[in-house]
């Protein structure tokens, strides 16, 4: 089984979209949780409101100390991926966390 590094570079590279069930947990901040919890969650999804927030520097909103705050809990989407994965549809993906990487920026 894979095992997650938690460096934290996906973090600050992708949008997360929370499933239906992580959604209506109302458990994780959303980008639109301001606005009125949209209870149909095909609206939701159409509109970006099942999106995880994220940090005026476009990281998620539960990085902190370059590590996940929630990473006993977090989404579905989070746990399927791994930086050593080799599923073809991750494969952009990774190459943008290598390129991250080689930066060494953060």
């Amino acid at each position: 089984m894979e095992k997650c590094s938690q460096c934290g570079v996906c973090c600050r590279l992708f949008i997360i979209n929370l499933n239906e069930k992580e959604y209506s947990s109302k458990e994780y901040k959303t980008l639109f949780e301001k606005f009125d919890h949209i209870s149909d969650f095909k609206e939701a999804e159409e509109i970006g409101a099942n999106l995880l927030s994220q940090n005026k520097d476009g990281s998620c909103i539960y990085l902190k100390d370059k590590r996940c705050s929630i990473h006993d809990r977090r989404p579905e989407v989070c746990r399927k991926f791994f930086c050593s994965s080799k599923e073809k549809k991750y494969k952009d993906m990774i190459r943008k966390i290598k390129d991250e990487n080689s930066k060494k920026i953060w």
